[in-house]
């Protein structure tokens, strides 16, 4: 794939999570902590969960970039780890449920609506980053997983495994609203 058209593809999928989320503001609190059952994520630890994930790969990802000294290619060549592991976020018919890190899980959490706010925040810094990153590679610019230090990903796998993961979280909040209905 042309390193340009994943960083479109993903600037375009993150614009439309931004304005996804936008909408949840109009809720309120309330709604925004509904949950089903006890075990099951409000609408705000979704996107606290998400906000977490952000806070280890968003730095992450900015001080590579920062301090890369590659060029960029024209091709990105996803790496068989980065691309099982972005594909393994997508949503898919039948949920696979994932088991959360117990630091990534915001199960119970007193959370108000400052947490859009923070979740906006990250996406507008993804796009900033996904604009950066047109300057050096995606393929030798390596990221630290959440998993452990010793997995690294490409850029452009870390990329598409983050939005991926946040597409996964919104489509869990579409079923959250579906189940309050």
């Amino acid at each position: 794939m042309q390193s340009k058209n994943l960083i479109e593809s993903l600037l375009e999928q993150t614009r439309q999570i931004i304005n996804q989320t936008e909408k949840l503001k109009n809720y309120d609190l309330q709604t925004l902590t509904w949950k089903e059952n006890e075990n099951s994520w409000s609408i705000l630890e979704c996107l606290e969960h998400l906000n977490l994930y952000g806070d280890f790969y968003l730095p992450q990802i900015e001080n590579k970039i920062k301090n890369s000294t590659t060029k960029t290619e024209f091709e990105f060549k996803s790496g068989i780890l980065g691309n099982y592991f972005a594909k393994s976020m997508l949503p898919k018919e039948k949920l696979n449920k994932m088991k959360t890190f117990k630091d990534k899980n915001p199960l119970n959490a007193n959370l108000d609506k400052t947490v859009i706010d923070q979740f906006i925040k990250q996406q507008i810094k993804l796009l900033d980053l996904l604009n950066q990153s047109r300057n050096v590679s995606l393929n030798k610019v390596k990221i630290q997983t959440s998993i452990s230090s010793l997995i690294k990903l490409k850029l452009g796998d870390t990329f598409q495994f983050f939005v991926n993961h946040i597409i996964r979280h919104l489509n869990q909040i579409e079923r959250i609203q579906t189940a309050m209905l």
